[in-house]
């Protein structure tokens, strides 16, 4: 029996329409959503971790909205590869540098998303990323490093993050500044492996990944927060990104076997290859997290020559 198509409801977000879910938690609480509803979906374990966030009314690119956006059921899978510094740079901004792991070799990833409950209802996106030093920072990238990995907290520059639906890029591409495009993509991340298949503007294979799901070790709301700053420009003016994750299961690989990376035709794979990976160091699977996705800020970023 063929589905039903979900009925859909327009909405504008900075001058510009787009279509959401008829009945969905954008259409219903345009951001402001309520949390005892959500406590009481079967899919989300808890909200304690919203409640300590709170939400704050502000002016963006996409108009007046509420942040931090919050995501209260996510998964996500990350292959975390080592490349030469000297190819990273010639896709960084020259106010950003690699964040080296040794002299001469930077850290790129690839990552897979699902969010099944969000604020912006349920999508799905991907990326190609680059961890960089934090903007300010003087000290070795080493120093760096360790000092991220201590505190949780890394940073990055996105080249790719197609996602799966016209709000997501809509407020993506406009309000935070990311290279967003709307494409089909199909991502499953289970107890026992993890899938992906991004399709290029044909419909072909972009990038695809299928990998055993790492052991799974599972945490208290609260006990496992991590952050990431990620840095865009809007309007040729530099910005910070923050997001806050709260694992509620999660698990890791080091030097991953089995790892099946396909690389098709299309704008992530284009990009993954021009950073040239050398090897897989890490994979990361969380099958169940929370994330607080806070509205871009005005960053100073260190010139360079």
């Amino acid at each position: 029996m063929a589905l039903t198509p979900q009925e859909t409801v327009e909405v504008s977000l900075g001058g510009r329409t787009v279509t959401v879910p008829k009945g969905g938690l954008y259409d219903r609480y345009r951001m402001q959503t309520d949390l005892d509803e959500i406590a009481r979906d079967p899919r989300v374990s808890s909200v304690d971790f919203f409640r300590r966030t709170p939400k704050t009314e502000v002016d963006s690119p996409i108009g007046r909205t509420f942040t931090p956006n919050f995501y209260y059921r996510v998964s996500t899978a990350r292959l975390v590869m080592l490349a030469r510094s000297r190819t990273i740079r010639t896709r960084l901004p020259r106010e950003l540098a690699p964040l080296e792991v040794a002299p001469g070799l930077g850290l790129i990833s690839v990552m897979f998303f699902r969010y099944e409950v969000c604020d912006i209802d349920f999508y799905t996106e991907a990326a190609v990323g680059i961890a960089v030093r934090p903007a300010r920072h003087g000290r070795l990238g080493f120093v760096d490093l360790l000092a991220g990995i201590d505190d949780d907290h890394l940073h990055s520059y996105v080249l790719s993050l197609p996602v799966s639906t016209d709000i997501a890029q809509v407020r993506g591409h406009d309000g935070y500044g990311f290279p967003k495009w709307v494409t089909d993509m199909d991502i499953d991340i289970a107890a026992d492996r993890a899938t992906a298949r991004v399709a290029n503007e044909d419909g072909d294979t972009d990038i695809a990944l299928s990998v055993a799901t790492p052991a799974q070790t599972a945490y208290r709301s609260g006990d496992k927060v991590s952050s990431l700053t990620s840095y865009t420009r809007i309007d040729g003016a530099w910005h910070s990104t923050l997001s806050q994750i709260n694992s509620l299961a999660a698990g890791s690989t080091l030097l991953p076997r089995g790892v099946d990376l396909e690389l098709g035709n299309g704008r992530m794979a284009e990009d993954l290859r021009s950073l040239a990976p050398l090897s897989t160091v890490r994979l990361d699977v969380m099958t169940e997290g929370q994330l607080a996705l806070h509205m871009p800020v005005p960053t100073s970023v260190r010139a360079r020559a």
